[in-house]
């Protein structure tokens, strides 16, 4: 193909694949450390193969077995929190409240300030309409019924974590977009003013509203489109308000840097971990459900502390794995680990600093029973509110 078509072949592409970094944004980029000029692309903190391995036949063969595609998705109806609107009416009892609406999207509510991490309100995780991936479950809340919120918090650029109508909806409420670095091309065509933009390269961080927003490492990778250029950066979250921190993974595989993210900004009040869409086809850039609580022992020091909540499962069918497996292998994880695990239906707030966590295993209701049956369910978690001498420190840690 000529190359003096392939600008002109760009502009007509359709808006959802979003626009390529150019000019002052690209020259930014290829000045990043993390990015490589002689590859062409970022690279990730550790290697990581970011396309499926093994044999493509017999993921075929795993992945459209009759058998296993049923336990894929839910076997009822999925249960979603009916009084979200009311209970986040109330404001937190000690300045936190965390409210998972499905997949990644978390509404984090930390010290008077509301951000949104990922947010996905569209039906499919697709540039397209009629194909792509569907939600399992309805959105909790409608979008403009949510209220204000003081900043968008973007992971990296995947369908299933950056949406176009949910970003177009969120352009009127005057939020700021906090995005890794060359995402911010695409929420621009979208529409997004460049100066409620914040984009950021890995350990680099923003003032918005009163909050630090730091962008952290992940092992993962980027791109809307067949061609993918890796000249869009992915990235986990800090979040740190006067008196709560909180970190959101985004979507990546193990790392042992996870250790530097929590050294350097941790402890968290609760960690928002990726535990979903895992495969030994690309086990380099998702985790497993106990790799996911590996990932919040290293970011809190290495001890149970805080409390996690599991992300980026039960939304969307995106991996060969049974749909309530995440569920299931985080909880057993946890409870080995003696780790705090809170696990809300979609649309349930809950309080970090709470004496009780949503932590019954609500999807047992409406999932395929696996061969054998379900573990015994745990007893009720009742814990007492965490103090600053859980921490081991009589200050909160400062964000470095």
């Amino acid at each position: 193909m000529s190359r003096s078509l392939i600008p002109g072949l760009r502009s007509l592409r359709s808006l959802a694949f979003g626009a390529d970094p150019a000019g002052a944004r690209l020259a930014r980029i290829r000045r990043s450390p993390n990015f490589s000029v002689a590859e062409g692309s970022f690279q990730n903190p550790v290697g990581a193969r970011t396309r499926p391995s093994g044999s493509t036949l017999e993921f075929a063969k795993i992945y459209f077995r009759k058998e296993e595609r049923a336990r894929r998705g839910p076997a009822g109806t999925v249960p979603v929190h009916s009084t979200t609107l009311a209970d986040l009416a109330e404001p937190p009892a000690d300045g936190l409240r965390i409210t998972w609406m499905g997949h990644s999207s978390v509404l984090a509510e930390i010290d008077g300030r509301r951000v949104l991490f990922d947010p996905v309100w569209g039906e499919r995780c697709s540039p397209f309409s009629f194909a792509g991936p569907k939600r399992l479950h309805p959105v909790p809340v409608p979008l403009e019924a949510l209220g204000p919120v003081d900043a968008v918090v973007i992971s990296h650029d995947h369908y299933d974590h950056l949406d176009l109508p949910t970003i177009k909806a969120l352009v009127g409420t005057g939020a700021v977009f906090a995005v890794p670095l060359g995402v911010g091309a695409h929420l621009e065509r979208w529409g997004v003013p460049a100066d409620r933009l914040r984009e950021l390269d890995w350990h680099e961080s923003a003032e918005v509203a009163g909050l630090t927003l730091t962008a952290t490492p992940a092992r993962h990778f980027c791109g809307r489109g067949l061609r993918n250029q890796q000249h869009t950066l992915w990235a986990s979250w800090v979040v740190e308000g006067s008196d709560h921190r909180v970190f959101h993974s985004g979507d990546t595989g193990y790392f042992a840097g996870f250790r530097d993210i929590g050294a350097q900004h941790g402890p968290f009040d609760v960690t928002m971990i990726q535990i979903g869409a895992y495969s030994e086809f690309w086990p380099d850039i998702h985790m497993t459900p106990e790799e996911g609580l590996r990932a919040h022992l290293d970011l809190q020091g290495g001890r149970p502390h805080g409390v996690l909540l599991p992300i980026h499962w039960a939304t969307f069918n995106l991996a060969p794995h049974p749909w309530a497996e995440p569920g299931e292998g985080t909880l057993a994880a946890a409870r080995r680990a003696g780790a705090a695990i809170a696990l809300p239906c979609p649309g349930q707030p809950f309080e970090p600093g709470s004496r009780a966590m949503p932590d019954a295993p609500w999807w047992r209701g409406v999932a395929a029973v696996p061969p054998g049956g379900w573990p015994e369910a745990p007893a009720a978690a009742v814990r007492p509110r965490p103090t600053a001498a859980d921490s081991g420190d009589t200050e909160a840690a400062p964000v470095g």
